[in-house]
């Protein structure tokens, strides 16, 4: 007879599974999720998806497991339910704890399920047998959210999808939008005053021809950790951008699963991370090339006063998708000593007829282009301002996604700068 002998775990993994029972229930689904969590645990850097990321020690040293337990203890947590209004005005706010309360707009269905995340495979191949994001999501009971447009529907203002405002806040959607149609999602996360982390797992399915925004808005209080999936299909000659804006959180990985799942497919990513002390952020993207024909562009700009950053970005090509065309770049400006940055793109291509190409750049403000405003008058603090609000604001105007929505993004990221100048 053998016997498998589990690692100790640390207080912050015990503290996590204390979490995860605290709101447990007889299902099956859930306690086999739960018991994974304490059979498995949380990733380390030895995990090669996690290696700039090392989750098991990260969550008891960014958010301390004995402070989680005695949390656990006393049920002492803040509930904080003061609604946010919506970033743009007139759109239609998605609470995913509770879908079915939404007024749905013409074209798109709403509903409540009782599905869990499959955390069995990983989309990401360099994971352990278990996907981390969606385990945790589904140890907490997280139920998806069904969200549907119809074929050729066209809805004219933003769905809003939220998440992290309340005690324990794990949620999970699945989106479908159908042939020809056209929608804008915003997924905001939110600080609710609570140490416990939150996940936040979403599926996006979209039909051909479509065209779909998809907005993530994280900006968790400076004491929370946030676990973020997106998963996406896109199908022929449909159009997928998406815009992801890191500004807060303790500790924070968002991940990004892309298929081209039709010919002529295209993905526009864009991200900007600000970062300042005791932050660590990563970002973490796949996009699989299945079909011929396809393109991808995406781009990260960086911004650390402080802090640790990541990306780890793959773009891999199938054989038989002849003529993709995929592009990465991850750009960071280091403005304090305190900040550092881990960049990791790869390519993995069995096709021979692409253009495909990654880089990273990482450094401070070319002194050129200060001393060129310099030179006109304009002090140097305020010269510094305008080089990055520059760096960070081109990726907003890159993906061409309205003067409403826009000016909202880069409100947000003025607001940062303007604090942490």
């Amino acid at each position: 007879m053998s016997v498998t002998e589990l690692r100790p775990r640390t207080p912050a993994e015990t503290a996590l599974v204390q979490l995860a029972e605290s709101a447990s229930t007889d299902e099956d689904a859930r306690r086999a999720a739960i018991e994974a969590l304490r059979r498995e645990g949380l990733p380390h850097r030895r995990v090669e998806a996690w290696h700039y990321t090392d989750l098991r020690n990260l969550m008891g040293r960014r958010l301390g497991g004995d402070h989680l337990i005695e949390a656990v203890a006393a049920r002492e947590f803040p509930q904080n339910e003061t609604m946010l209004s919506p970033l743009v005005p007139g759109s239609t706010v998605v609470d995913l704890d509770a879908p079915e309360r939404a007024s749905a707009p013409d074209g798109v269905t709403i509903a409540a399920t009782e599905d869990l995340a499959d955390w069995h495979e990983s989309p990401n191949h360099l994971d352990r047998p278990v996907d981390t994001v969606r385990l945790v999501n589904a140890a907490f009971g997280a139920r998806a959210a069904t969200i549907a447009v119809a074929d050729m529907a066209e809805v004219a203002a933003p769905i809003e999808l939220r998440s992290g405002i309340g005690l324990q806040s794990h949620a999970a959607v699945k989106v479908a939008v159908g042939h020809g149609a056209k929608a804008v999602f915003v997924e905001r996360v939110e600080g609710g005053g609570s140490p416990a982390p939150s996940s936040l797992v979403s599926h996006l399915a979209i039909g051909d021809g479509a065209e779909v925004l998809w907005v993530v808005d994280q900006a968790k209080d400076f004491d929370a950790a946030h676990l973020g999936q997106l998963n996406v299909s896109v199908g022929a000659n449909a159009t997928f951008k998406l815009f992801v804006l890191n500004a807060g959180g303790a500790l924070v990985r968002q991940e990004v699963h892309a298929v081209t799942a039709g010919e002529g497919s295209q993905i526009i990513m864009r991200g900007v991370n600000l970062l300042q002390k005791d932050q660590h952020v990563d970002v973490t993207t796949t996009l699989r090339h299945i079909h011929p024909g396809t393109t991808a562009t995406e781009t990260f700009r960086n911004v650390l006063m402080g802090g640790h950053g990541v990306f780890q970005g793959m773009i891999k090509v199938a054989r038989e998708a002849q003529k993709t065309d995929a592009k990465m770049a991850c750009n960071t400006l280091l403005l304090s000593e305190d900040g550092d940055f881990s960049a990791k793109p790869e390519l993995e291509i069995f096709a021979d007829d692409v253009q495909c190409g990654h880089g990273a750049t990482a450094g401070e403000i070319n002194g050129d282009h200060l001393f060129y405003l310099m030179s006109r008058g304009i002090p140097e603090p305020q010269a510094k301002a305008l080089l990055v609000k520059a760096f960070v604001d081109e990726m907003v105007e890159e993906l061409e996604i309205g003067e409403v929505l826009g000016e909202a993004l880069t409100a947000k990221i003025d607001a940062w700068l303007d604090t942490n100048h």
